[in-house]
């Protein structure tokens, strides 16, 4: 199987490089499309200069102006080439050597789609309770919803078979994404198993970008998506 790393990236030029070192380390063979989405900190010099750097398994897409982190994901699933596909964040939050465990299920034919679980077991850095609540808060009622029992549903790591999330129409701009993916693979009865990952959360003085209205967001997105598709 060909491995496809999509990194949505917007205003991140402390962490772009390094991401992208740490993805190329873990999986040198793997198709990495960096998304930028209409950076304005520098970020996309810093990225066009990973380019010069001739590496024939990157690849750069950019938008013109920011539309969101769904609207880059969406541009690098269409853009991809392999035969799976995995989400990246471009902060440190979540580690590539992680990777090994994330495909496995699907290698040994177990699942159609992995979640990176924060909440199985995994090593983690102890802060930011109240995040911690609202995503037990949002897993919980898509839990309810969908009849199912993730730890995770806000995981940023995400591992798709490519026929699985190319067939699913998505309309998630922002971070909606989640929620809309999630409601939209359980409805269609695709195998999810989860795996135990490594969690470095950073503060908001360090660039986190998710607020308290996108997880409003997210809980119409799940009720939305019960109802219609």
């Amino acid at each position: 199987m060909r491995l496809s790393v999509i990194i949505p990236c917007y205003n991140e030029r402390n962490t772009a490089a390094e991401i992208v070192k740490r993805v190329q380390a873990s999986a040198p063979e793997a198709e990495i499309l960096v998304v930028d989405d209409g950076s304005t900190d520098g970020t996309q010099a810093i990225l066009h200069g990973l380019e010069n750097g001739a590496q024939p398994q990157l690849r750069l897409l950019f938008h013109e102006k920011n539309k969101g982190k769904g609207a880059a994901i969406h541009t690098g699933i269409t853009a991809a080439t392999g035969d799976v596909l995995l989400i990246q964040d471009a902060d440190l939050e979540y580690d590539p050597r992680d990777y090994p465990a994330l495909l496995r299920p699907i290698e040994e034919g177990r699942a159609d789609v992995v979640y990176g679980s924060r909440f199985l077991g995994g090593p983690r850095r102890t802060m930011m309770f109240w995040h911690m609540i609202a995503n037990m808060l949002l897993t919980f009622m898509t839990n309810v919803l969908y009849d199912t029992i993730l730890s995770d549903m806000e995981t940023g790591y995400k591992v798709f078979k490519a026929e699985v999330i190319k067939g699913i129409p998505l309309r998630a701009r922002r971070f909606d994404f989640e929620p809309e993916v999630t409601a939209k693979i359980l409805k269609r009865r695709h195998r999810i198993y989860e795996v135990p990952i490594s969690f470095d959360p950073r503060e908001y003085s360090q660039g986190k970008k998710i607020s308290l209205p996108d997880a409003f967001a997210a809980v119409w997105t799940l009720i939305k998506y019960r109802i219609v598709d």
